[in-house]
């Protein structure tokens, strides 16, 4: 009996672009080559909807007819010159306050990104909590749809509850388990 699976290899790379309303975005590898193809159905595998533009990503990638495809997503990091802050909100926080909130589950309710904002609904929780752009961003993520489901860490800002991390939900349960 023979193994028709085409054989993968691990790449790391950046997001050159995604687009989630296309459906797909491409990733160039570190070691360089053609680009790779980022399908949507593979990122929703690993639990999320978007990327941002120039994240880390580790991958799982198969050649095709059609060029190089990520099979898998494996980690995804955010984009290295990504401002620590950006956020007037955050700039009078302890970053040891920020950094110990507990990951809490929630669902998006709205996100408009060219508005730059949205809110999210955390677990047994009845205040919204409001989520940046640049918290996406430098959580490595670009956009959010209604009904999502992430892991958040919530602070209790100026103007009341905001996201400072968001993940993937499937993201979130590998982290606790890996820990």
């Amino acid at each position: 009996m023979t193994d028709d699976t085409p054989a993968t290899r691990t790449v790391h790379g950046r997001v050159k672009w995604f687009d989630p309303v296309k459906g797909f975005g491409f990733v160039l590898a570190d070691e360089g080559g053609p680009d790779i193809l980022l399908h949507a159905n593979v990122l929703r595998n690993f639990g999320q909807s978007s990327v941002a533009d120039r994240a880390g990503v580790v991958l799982e990638v198969q050649k095709t007819d059609r060029g190089e495809q990520a099979v898998e997503v494996l980690e995804i990091e955010p984009p290295e010159d990504i401002e620590t802050s950006g956020l007037a909100d955050l700039d009078d926080i302890d970053p040891e306050v920020i950094r110990s909130a507990p990951l809490e589950p929630a669902r998006v309710k709205w996100f408009d990104k060219g508005k730059g904002f949205g809110f999210a609904n955390t677990f047994g929780r009845d205040e919204d909590v409001f989520v940046h752009v640049e918290v996406l961003r430098r959580s490595g993520l670009a956009d959010l749809q209604p009904g999502e489901a992430l892991a958040i860490r919530v602070i209790e800002g100026k103007r009341g509850r905001m996201a400072t991390e968001v993940c993937g939900w499937e993201t979130a349960v590998k982290q606790s388990k890996d820990s």
